[in-house]
């Protein structure tokens, strides 16, 4: 497998003891791969900050959000019967899953791109409402028409769907409600209409037929989307032969739009992939890489809550046009930097 991917020296950029839990009794068991964006002269992260009580070896405990915004402590013996926890991420209790973390999105910001800080004034964004119950998750941000769209996984018991907030200063926030429904996730928006209409990849599966792929859609006003279609399946005996997912919004090229997805195995190892789709048509796909464009190799990809894994959805495209510099989750516990070659993705591409 291929990896051409430049990862910043000074990585992992963020770890989970760099910040604050959001309140007492809880600590951050790990933050995951951020949306990305430019503001006010500086580089902004929206992480995912995942927290829970403290584990010990009589009980597994994890905090769940009430509709009324109060977060409730569950606290289930490690010997009772109706718990099955052999994931690190979801356990099932009584014939119900729950995440065995409690997400919200906290904003840093940096001059320099790889030192990171929380700014005043900015609030955390955390889940409201009964559908936003076991948290919010892996926002992507795009930038379109002077505001600010972010999408993200909304979870609760009745399922996984995709959330939308928009803003235009980051610290005010209008919610648009769940845009679509369970089961979906992995929602980027296009960062400019295409023929009037607005784009976004998303990905709806099923656990009894088709599979975890990659689907676009169209909107006439960014809220209510129609005619999916899908574009992208998984490759049997392949890197991303068990599902696929989009990363950040598609970037705009002279040979078509350029998305970076990622992409998982039987095993669970996830490594990240491109694919160019027309630039009047994104429907159609041109371009598919066969290998992986990054796979997870260093300590801090191989080992952590949940180990063999990068994860992006978040990048910034820089004034030389060719460099790609973007944030991931790694070993779903760190934040990361690395930057691609949008020429050297073209020659991947086949």
């Amino acid at each position: 497998m291929t990896d051409i991917a430049r990862r910043f020296p000074q990585n992992p950029l963020l770890s989970p003891s760099d910040l604050q839990p959001s309140s007492p009794g809880l600590h951050i068991a790990c933050l995951l791969n951020p949306g990305v964006f430019s503001f006010q002269g500086k580089t902004w992260l929206l992480v995912r900050v995942a927290e829970r009580p403290q584990q010990n070896d009589i009980h597994i405990s994890f905090p769940i959000l009430n509709e009324d915004g109060t977060t409730q402590i569950m606290q289930i013996a490690l010997d009772d019967a109706d718990l099955i926890a052999t994931d690190t991420r979801v356990v099932k209790y009584k014939g119900i899953d729950y995440l065995t973390t409690l997400s919200h999105l906290r904003l840093l910001c940096s001059d320099n791109g790889y030192d990171f800080y929380e700014p005043e004034g900015y609030p955390y964004l955390h889940g409201a409402g009964s559908l936003e119950t076991f948290g919010i998750e892996d926002c992507r941000v795009t930038f379109l028409e002077n505001k600010f769209y972010l999408t993200f996984t909304a979870v609760s018991e009745s399922g996984v769907g995709v959330g939308m907030r928009t803003s235009t200063d980051w610290k005010t926030f209008e919610s648009m409600g769940m845009i679509l429904p369970p089961h979906n996730k992995d929602c980027a928006l296009f960062e400019e209409k295409i023929n009037g209409l607005y784009y976004a990849l998303h990905r709806p599966s099923s656990v009894d037929l088709g599979g975890n792929y990659i689907w676009l859609a169209q909107s006439p006003d960014g809220l209510h989307w129609g005619n999916h279609k899908c574009i992208l399946k998984t490759r049997e005996d392949s890197w991303d032969s068990a599902r696929v997912g989009a990363g950040a919004a598609p970037i705009k090229t002279e040979r078509g739009w350029l998305e970076i997805y990622h992409g998982a195995n039987a095993k669970h190892q996830y490594c990240l992939g491109a694919v160019l789709l027309d630039l009047n048509n994104p429907f159609i796909v041109l371009a598919r890489t066969a290998e992986p464009i990054m796979i997870p190799k260093e300590p801090y990809e191989l080992s952590g809550f949940f180990g063999h894994v990068v994860f992006t959805n978040g990048h910034i495209v820089e004034p030389d046009g060719d460099t790609i510099t973007f944030y991931y989750g790694a070993a779903d516990e760190f934040v990361c930097g690395a930057r691609f070659s949008i020429k050297e993705i073209f020659e991947a591409l086949s």
